[in-house]
């Protein structure tokens, strides 16, 4: 897709896009994934995961834009759609900075929005963002069962360590490595960050795995989605790593 498109209808794969969307303009969404919780009470159809979603189902919404990413759809899909003659707009986001140009990229550019207040104060809540007086060592488990932690290149990575905390596996070679608990126990960290998705992490079900190391149980959404949410997140996932116990 190329040019500024103003699409009545507009499908979502993609919850934090979802979310965005929603915030400037719920009307132009006719349809998004069952991951998609925010806002609640969303009423639009629903399509399915963002791995399996249902082409048909999205074909019948005859949507004038389907919104994707890079990461969280399948390029086997993204193919399909396009090959029916749809719009799809895929994003990549590894950096808070590529959040704030694809998100403009998206309501701007893709469904023909002003660019929302929202996003600015997202903006200037990451630029006030005190510098951190010291900088710890952290595991970011995504999953258990087997065990995959943050690696290079992420998001989420970035928006951690501009609150002062360092990935310990940011230099892997793969994205998101499976590392034995063994491993993770002895890596040298100072923390755990344990947040809520996609593995659902909580006080009774992940600090227990790391019993030398204070954990901080964070908002997935705060530390993973790139949308409203980014107002918040710099004091919510603040909070949480304060708090680590």
């Amino acid at each position: 897709m190329t040019g500024p498109r103003s699409p009545r209808r507009v499908v979502s794969l993609v919850p934090s896009l979802t979310e965005a969307v929603a915030a400037c303009a719920p009307e132009l969404l006719v349809g998004a994934t069952d991951w998609c919780s925010h806002p609640a009470g969303l009423d639009v159809a629903r399509i399915g995961g963002t791995k399996n979603p249902d082409l048909g189902a999205i074909a019948a919404l005859a949507p004038g834009l389907v919104l994707a990413n890079e990461e969280e759809n399948r390029p086997q899909d993204l193919a399909a759609l396009r090959a029916a003659g749809t719009d799809v707009l895929v994003t990549e986001v590894r950096t808070l900075d590529q959040a704030w140009r694809e998100l403009t990229r998206v309501l701007v550019d893709g469904c023909g929005l002003p660019r929302p207040g929202w996003l600015a104060a997202a903006e200037a809540a990451w630029r006030e963002l005190p510098v951190p007086a010291t900088e710890r060592t952290a595991v970011v488990p995504i999953w258990r069962r087997p065990w995959r932690v943050l690696g290079r290149d992420t998001f989420a990575g970035d928006l951690l360590a501009r609150l002062g905390v360092r990935n310990r596996y940011a230099g892997h070679a793969d994205r998101y490595p499976r590392i034995p608990l063994e491993e993770l126990n002895g890596a040298g960290a100072e923390l755990v960050v344990l947040p809520d998705e996609p593995y659902r992490f909580t006080a009774e079900d992940g600090p227990e795995a790391f019993p030398a190391l204070p954990a901080a149980l964070v908002s997935g959404r705060h530390l993973t989605w790139y949308g409203p949410s980014l107002v918040a997140a710099p004091a919510v996932l603040a909070e949480a790593l304060a708090t680590a116990r």
